[in-house]
């Protein structure tokens, strides 16, 4: 069976036009922007924002953050009322320390009487199927606690797991654990998905290779980059990849920007400041990025925006 390539949830990333983008350039499966239980079940207007949605933004699914496992069945109930998802994800790996200190994302590999709960519950009660997003420990690596919550997870009734290869100290940084992901994935009979340093089609293959997992879930390296998702399905067949040209990013680019105007609810001086750091992410690593940054951030609107990208030609020697 072919693995399956997901993009994963990115507070302040995966938004409508993030995700439009994304599957039109291959991805097969996607996730809203990461949900917090109590701003969802008690229907906070940004909270609603991010819920936004259209047909062709399908299939969809969503994660859910939070330590209450009746508030966190509260509001799942909630969510499946207002946006058809194919299936709904525990996090259980935030590594923020304002998360942490509710006792949620990655606190609960700390806890996971708490985290059996919660899994219990949503997965007694709701009709799609639940996952769940874990990390390889919380302070340090530890394959046999790692197994053991991924094992608990299993029997409480999840279906999924997603694992990212880094401890919840490590953060974003450091080498990714493959060998706890492999583990993991001998070790259960659920579906295991491999995260962490997805940024090239080499990388992703890497980490099928190295684990055994059956999908991964692409996140930062999707970032300017909407095309790895094919890119990603073409070299795992064994074929070409086609590196990205200046011309190509800056089509892309604008597509993007124009489901930003579309869709994005923000004032016009918030979505403009949103449209520039998007275009940020396309630019970064090009010729003079530097100074293409800074007239960046002193455009007076989309239309000069529009004109600083077509401007933008390749270096001549």
């Amino acid at each position: 069976m072919k693995p399956k390539i997901y993009l994963a949830p990115m507070a302040g990333v995966t938004d409508l036009s993030f995700r439009l983008i994304s599957r039109k350039l291959g991805a097969a499966h996607c996730f809203l922007e990461m949900l917090d239980s109590n701003a969802t079940l008690y229907d906070s207007p940004r909270n609603r924002r991010l819920l936004k949605t259209v047909k062709k933004d399908s299939p969809l699914s969503a994660q859910l953050l939070g330590a209450d496992p009746s508030i966190m069945l509260a509001a799942a109930e909630k969510l499946l009322n207002l946006v058809p998802l194919s299936f709904l994800d525990i996090n259980s790996a935030c590594p923020a320390k304002k998360v942490i200190k509710k006792g949620a994302g990655s606190a609960l590999l700390k806890n996971t009487d708490t985290l059996a709960k919660i899994i219990k519950t949503l997965s007694s009660n709701l009709k799609i199927p639940i996952t769940v997003k874990l990390r390889v420990g919380f302070n340090k690596k530890n394959i046999k606690e790692c197994v053991n919550t991924a094992k608990i997870c299993q029997d409480n009734g999840a279906s999924t797991i997603f694992i990212y290869g880094r401890t919840a100290s490590q953060g974003y940084r450091g080498d990714v654990d493959y060998e706890s992901i492999k583990v993991v994935k001998d070790s259960l009979k659920i579906s295991v998905f491999g995260s962490g340093n997805i940024f090239t089609p080499q990388l992703a293959k890497k980490m099928i290779e190295e684990t055994g997992c059956d999908g991964i879930l692409v996140a930062r390296g999707a970032q300017g980059n909407p095309w790895i998702f094919k890119n990603i399905e073409n070299y795992l067949n064994g074929k070409p990849i086609k590196l990205a040209t200046l011309p190509t990013k800056k089509k892309i680019l604008k597509q993007h920007l124009a489901y930003i105007k579309k869709y994005k609810e923000l004032s016009a001086s918030n979505k403009l400041g949103f449209m520039g750091k998007v275009t940020m992410w396309y630019f970064k690593g090009i010729y003079n990025a530097p100074r293409i940054r800074e007239r960046i951030c002193k455009v007076k609107s989309y239309e000069e925006l529009l004109n600083l990208i077509n401007q933008k030609k390749e270096k001549t020697q």
